[in-house]
């Protein structure tokens, strides 16, 4: 980190200044490093009771040390003295799916720790938590040069990877990226610990922690019970560790207190967490290719995946358990990709961002550097376009079979055992084994099998045949010239014949013992896979690479060029969102979805009866809700106002993927609730922005409690957080 008296450099300086001109209400994913005083000055002008250093510092505890990466793409927070972390259900949902057997199955019904001894260990599951951000913009720039296109992709690679490597020394439990913020026009360093055992603590039933299922995802009104409670553990000096029975829960420096007094229309709300990404600044052009083909190419394909699993999950419960994670992760971004094409529509987005490029030309047009950026991005673009769908096809099609998937990331071992080349082969095949026993627990053969028949004809069908791999397209109609179906036929050798299936699979077992080409050179899994990965390396890659550098060197001077154009006016100055902490302000809120009609701020378990189906798939409901529910049973934790639970509430934060688990924190840093969605009519702000609409789901911290206390019997837990009353941030 900089010396606070140390020269910032000149793109920062010019940031902070934009920043502090054009900040807005509830838009903005922003660095706590950089709010600048116009931005904190918002925030206290909606209520914010807290100083800028206690939300981020790296020289004593803020709530930035509470704040956490959970898993591979959530967020979580702390809340105990003792490393207790909360977390959306769905960003638990693998580990507990890993944990659950037909016998103890926490997924179904639930589980609580009632001591610690009762925690369970959550197998490969990390968490990451931000030590401090440095702004590595002047170095980087120093290194990179002028260099462009694929080239400087090149470099700022092995840029990124060097300073990498030096911030964490390879120490396992340290971990560091490289982050490139406004089109790589500035760098920030962000750099973590890394804790190895985390075990679960409690979750609701999947009926309450997936209430409303994938008819409610991303919908208002909801009713969901969305958390899952996990716990860190470290060794007994303190320090993060592999698991052992030896180890000790963790002692933040910070955690989250709990405001269990209740949420107020237009009361300040308050969000730190780590939104995976977004395109605010995209152009015309990546737009409309979203609309036009991206989105409705990849929702098509995931419908039929979606179907053909649903199909086999529906027939068998082992099934349905074995799936349930890999199915839910599928369908939520089905629904996503469905929503954004549809919004992006109905709100105009090409046509407002065709104005502000016409805008920008005006002013472009007697500057040699800037004036011809869109005659160039519009040739750009349609040199890929012809290209597109190929990409999703092999990506949500080809690749979108798990078998296939696995198979493809063997393509490095393969070319390794065919030209006897040794060179990190065993920690090659080690990592890959890893993989492979994953991948076979959760794997189900019927209707991956399935998919992958589907999906090589539908290859056939819809893509151009000089993008297709002819070859393997020859043999299979050759082969299977008398089958009623050439592609079932096809998908029953590969699933048949491969030594990839079965966790005990003599025939890998024995390559392991062994590894050799031979007993690879001809398993039909990897022979397909490599047939389309190889035909996308000598057909489609060139394309993608050539599109995306000059894209990039495109964007990356468009937005220089805004920063030019009357800065002080920009309407969006936050960098976009990659995965790094973000602060996010706004107000418990509703919203009108269309005219006539108001969606208010909170919801209760009112309306969780109301939509209640006894054993349906996605609206049941324990027996011990319905009969606390019939007692009015809500403990303490009943709105004194409203006389019921409240459930969940909305705010018109800014919040993305990656944001799902995000403390919803109040205007004294305290925890009111937990995000878990975002609403249908704002499924295009990753693009674009739409205050009216857009709005965060949140469920209310006390509906929470009340499940871990009544429905859990989890006192425990209760007794283990720390409460503050009267804690009104109005």
């Amino acid at each position: 980190m900089r010396n606070r008296k140390q020269s910032i450099p000149f793109f920062t300086t010019l940031l902070l200044t934009i920043l502090t001109l054009s900040a807005s209400a509830n838009e903005g994913m922003w660095i706590p490093l950089l709010l600048g005083k116009q931005v904190y000055g918002e925030m206290v002008k909606e209520g914010l009771k807290l100083k800028a250093d206690q939300i981020y510092s790296i020289n004593h505890a803020s709530l930035k040390d509470a704040v956490i990466i959970f898993g591979a793409g959530c967020t979580g927070e702390i809340v105990s003295s003792e490393g207790l972390v909360f977390t959306n259900h769905h960003c638990g949902f693998g580990a507990i799916a890993t944990a659950s057997t037909e016998q103890n199955n926490y997924l179904e019904n639930g589980f609580w720790a009632y001591s610690k001894d009762q925690e369970i260990p959550a197998k490969d599951l990390v968490v990451k938590q931000l030590t401090r951000i440095t702004d590595m913009t002047e170095a980087v720039n120093k290194l990179l040069g002028n260099a462009t296109g694929q080239k400087r992709q090149s470099l700022l690679a092995k840029i990124k990877d060097s300073l990498e490597t030096r911030a964490t020394n390879k120490n396992e439990f340290k971990a560091a990226v490289l982050s490139s913020m406004f089109k790589d026009n500035q760098f920030f360093l962000y750099e973590y610990v890394v804790y190895k055992d985390i075990r679960l603590v409690g979750t609701p039933p999947l009926s309450m922690g997936k209430f409303g299922g994938d008819a409610d995802n991303w919908e208002w009104p909801r009713q969901t019970c969305d958390f899952s409670m996990f716990r860190i553990y470290v060794s007994p000096s303190g320090n993060p560790a592999l698991y052992s029975k030896n180890n000790v829960p963790y002692k933040p420096k910070m955690f989250l207190k709990i405001n269990d007094n209740g949420i107020d229309n237009n009361e300040f709300a308050m969000i730190l967490g780590f939104p995976a990404t977004t395109d605010r600044y995209e152009s015309s052009y990546g737009t409309k290719l979203a609309i036009d083909i991206n989105d409705p190419t990849l929702v098509a394909l995931r419908a039929i995946r979606l179907h053909l699993m649903l199909v086999q999950m529906q027939k068998n419960p082992a099934t349905k358990l074995k799936l349930a994670d890999y199915y839910s992760k599928v369908a939520n971004y089905w629904k996503y990709f469905d929503g954004e094409a549809t919004d992006l529509v109905k709100g105009h987005v090409v046509g407002i961002k065709q104005k502000q490029e016409a805008e920008f030309q005006k002013w472009a047009d007697n500057k040699p550097v800037y004036k011809n950026i869109f005659s160039d991005l519009d040739r750009v673009y349609q040199n890929w376009i012809p290209y597109a769908t190929s990409k999703v096809y092999i990506r949500e099609g080809v690749f979108g079979s798990p078998l296939l998937a696995l198979a493809a990331s063997f393509k490095d071992i393969y070319t390794k055992l065919k030209n006897k080349d040794t060179t990190n082969l065993a920690k090659m095949l080690d990592d890959f084994n890893k993989n492979r026993t994953q991948f076979v627990t959760h794997e189900d053969v019927v209707s991956d099998q399935e998919i992958v028949g589907v999906m090589l004809k539908k290859f056939n069908q819809d893509i151009p045949q000089q993008q297709q791999p002819t070859a393997f397209y020859k043999s299979l109609l050759m082969t299977f010239s008398k089958s009623p179906n050439p592609y079932a036929s096809e998908a029953q050798v590969i699933f048949s014949k491969t030594i990839l299936l079965g966790q005990w699979n003599k025939d890998w077992l024995a390559f392991m013992r062994a590894p050799n080409f031979t007993a690879i050179a001809n398993d039909p899994a990897i022979q397909v896979a490599l047939a389309f990965l190889n035909n996308y390396d000598a057909v489609i890659k060139h394309h993608y690479d050539s599109f995306v550098s000059q894209k990039d060197d495109i964007a990356r001077l468009y937005l220089k060029g805004l920063f030019e154009m009357e800065p002080a006016k920009m309407a969006m100055t936050y960098p976009d969102a990659n995965f790094t902490m973000r602060l996010t302000y706004g107000q418990v809120r509703g919203y009108a979805p269309k005219d006539g009609l108001h969606a208010d701020y909170y919801t209760t378990i009112d309306g969780a009866i109301a939509k209640y189906i006894p054993h349906d798939y996605q609206f049941n409901l324990p027996a011990s809700f319905i009969d606390l529910y019939n007692k009015h049973d809500y403990g303490t934790y009943e709105d004194p106002i409203k006389h019921t639970l409240i459930v969940n509430f909305l705010t018109n934060n800014d919040i993305t993927g990656g944001n799902s688990g995000s403390p919803i924190i109040d205007a004294n840093g305290n925890l009111i609730g937990l995000a878990f969605d975002g609403n249908y009519e704002s499924l295009a702000q990753k693009i674009f922005f739409n205050p009216r609409f857009a709005r965060t789901i949140c469920l209310d911290v006390r509906y929470l409690l009340w499940t871990v206390d009544k429905i859990g019997g989890a006192k425990n837990i209760i007794s283990e957080l720390t409460f503050v009353k009267n804690a009104k941030s109005k």
